[in-house]
């Protein structure tokens, strides 16, 4: 099945749904609704709604079998709308990992000519990793990842230390926004504790830099000198 989140998941979210749901129906047919909701991560009265879109259209047979339960069977036409949303996903996909690398090069690059070469990350995503090997192949320091969700004890990702609080991690020279969920949000609350004009982003993120609470824009603070 495909990774839930709709972020980092290049499909529109109606496609992404669809397409997992056809996924698990066809691995068990004998699915309950609850059950196909909860691997799906959405509610139960969402999974309702998708399943009849999908009868609807088409897409799977419903057969009702003894003690009042359900199978759903995909239809010729389901397996060709998964084959053609698993196809889509794909290329999606490898088009996203393209552009991100190479806008991921790009602002560290930029690291580079403005001397900032110890840089955290904010946000565990596939940009996450893309980033952090991007970094290997040129003299940027991944210094950590802030995940406002962390353990209060340091865990680690990609053998980097992943912390709930900036002050966690040594010496800062820039922030770069890599939580896909959230850009903005994890943008806007950056801001509060660090120079807006060191929290880096890919445009891919389409974060808005002017949508923020200018009265909370930190300045350095001597605990990150440059």
């Amino acid at each position: 099945m495909l990774n839930s989140n709709t972020t980092q998941n290049p499909l529109k979210q109606e496609e992404r749904i669809t397409l997992n749901l056809l996924g698990v129906i066809e691995e068990n047919s004998a699915i309950t609704q609850r059950s196909l909701a909860a691997e799906l991560g959405v509610a139960l009265g969402l999974t309702n709604t998708y399943m009849k879109r999908c009868a609807k259209k088409g897409l799977i047979k419903v057969k009702q079998i003894p003690s009042n339960r359900y199978t759903y069977y995909l239809t010729p036409h389901g397996f060709a709308e998964k084959s053609r949303l698993t196809s889509e996903y794909l290329k999606q996909s490898f088009n996203f990992f393209r552009l991100a690398r190479s806008q991921s090069d790009d602002l560290l690059h930029h690291c580079i000519k403005s001397g900032w070469t110890r840089v955290a990350l904010t946000g565990k995503s596939d940009l996450t990793e893309i980033i952090i090997l991007s970094a290997t192949e040129i003299d940027i320091k991944i210094t950590g990842i802030i995940d406002a969700k962390a353990a209060t004890t340091t865990s680690t990702y990609m053998n980097l230390p992943v912390v709930n609080k900036l002050s966690k991690l040594k010496t800062l020279h820039a922030l770069i926004v890599t939580d896909m969920e959230k850009p903005q949000e994890t943008f806007n609350e950056a801001v509060k504790f660090f120079p807006q004009d060191k929290i880096l982003t890919v445009p891919i993120l389409g974060v808005n830099r002017e949508q923020t609470d200018q009265s909370a824009v930190a300045t350095l603070n001597a605990e990150y000198p440059e």
